[in-house]
């Protein structure tokens, strides 16, 4: 029996419920030579956090081989307790990647957005970031729709996404991107090194995290300069094929040598057989045309590469599986557990 009178229960009803904070979020920043920007942008991101009352963990700046007053800025930051700042300083400059990976690696929230120390990133755009992540996203990168930067920029970066999201099957507009949310949980499974922070979602897709994708606002730099040049975009090429080697063949190495083997032996048997039907039924004299080295090259190259795909296979299939492999490809478990 119920001795609550209806006046209590409406009373009950009024009463303001404890809203639960959301979850945490940390705020990784590779910088390099932002002496300028970096206490610019951690204002306005102090501002949007108390706006929006975002449960925010720590920002978490890294700098990456500065050589002018950013260091000194940062551990100001640092030292004045108001920010929520921890600051990193790397020996010497890594890239970016290391940076991203050093500061994933002392951030403590939840959640981790990734966002440039040069002002092109708007803090305005936090809340958004993280409702899509409420909608069920475990990763969110950010699309500079309208871009702020030079033709020299936005054409390379243009073709670069296209050939990227046709190579990848991810249908992103913008891989460069460096204002990203992810889940904490990514960063156990998925390595950053050289330059692949710009194959992170086709990383994460690759091992079936859920990517979503939002246009953000993108500024116009007020300080400093562009560190990137054209050589950039070679390095993201090369850095895109072993991207493509790690999420596709990685398992199935025969699949990729042994495919592009067959083409070739095929090619080489084809030849082959062409200027031994010359000798046999018209008598032509083969033994001194540059066709038949190609063909013998080709047979002997398709049959290696066929070889090293089965050498390849032999390996997985010896190679004991990484220890955690059920968390790293199960996205859920329930029921009884097992007894040893």
């Amino acid at each position: 029996m119920n001795d609550r009178s209806p006046a209590t229960a409406q009373s009950a009803a009024r009463e303001p419920l404890i809203a639960t904070p959301g979850p945490s979020v940390s705020i990784v920043i590779p910088i390099k030579d932002e002496e300028d920007s970096i206490p610019v942008l951690v204002e306005r991101i102090t501002g949007v956090v108390g706006r929006d009352a975002l449960n925010l963990a720590e920002i978490v700046v890294v700098d990456d081989g500065s050589r002018d007053a950013t260091w000194q800025a940062i551990e100001k930051l640092a030292s004045s307790g108001l920010h929520k700042v921890r600051a990193l300083r790397l020996r010497r400059n890594f890239g970016k990647a290391t940076a991203l990976m050093v500061g994933v690696d002392a951030a403590s929230g939840d959640i981790v957005v990734t966002m440039d120390g040069d002002l092109q990133d708007d803090p305005e755009e936090l809340p958004r970031f993280l409702a899509a992540m409420e909608a069920g996203a475990d990763l969110v990168s950010g699309w500079k729709k309208e871009r702020n930067d030079p033709a020299s920029k936005t054409l390379p970066s243009w073709l670069f996404n296209r050939v990227t999201a046709w190579m990848s099957g991810i249908k992103l507009h913008d891989f460069n991107c460096g204002y990203k949310a992810y889940r904490r949980e990514i960063f156990g499974t998925v390595q950053l090194y050289g330059e692949l922070h710009r194959y992170t979602p086709v990383l994460a897709h690759a091992l079936g995290y859920r990517i979503a994708e939002i246009p953000v606002r993108h500024h116009a730099r007020k300080f400093g300069r562009s560190k990137y040049g054209v050589a950039r975009f070679l390095r993201g090429f090369l850095d895109l094929l072993t991207v493509m080697m790690l999420t596709r063949f990685a398992y199935r190495p025969s699949h990729l040598f042994g495919g592009i083997g067959t083409f070739i032996f095929a090619v080489g048997a084809a030849v082959l057989a062409y200027l031994a039907g010359l000798k046999l039924f018209l008598g032509a004299e083969i033994g001194e045309r540059p066709l038949l080295l190609l063909g013998a090259l080709l047979v002997i190259v398709g049959v290696q590469l066929l070889l090293f795909g089965l050498l390849g296979e032999l390996v997985i299939s010896r190679a004991s599986r990484p220890a955690g492999f059920r968390d790293l490809v199960a996205r859920e478990i329930a029921g009884h557990a097992k007894t040893e």
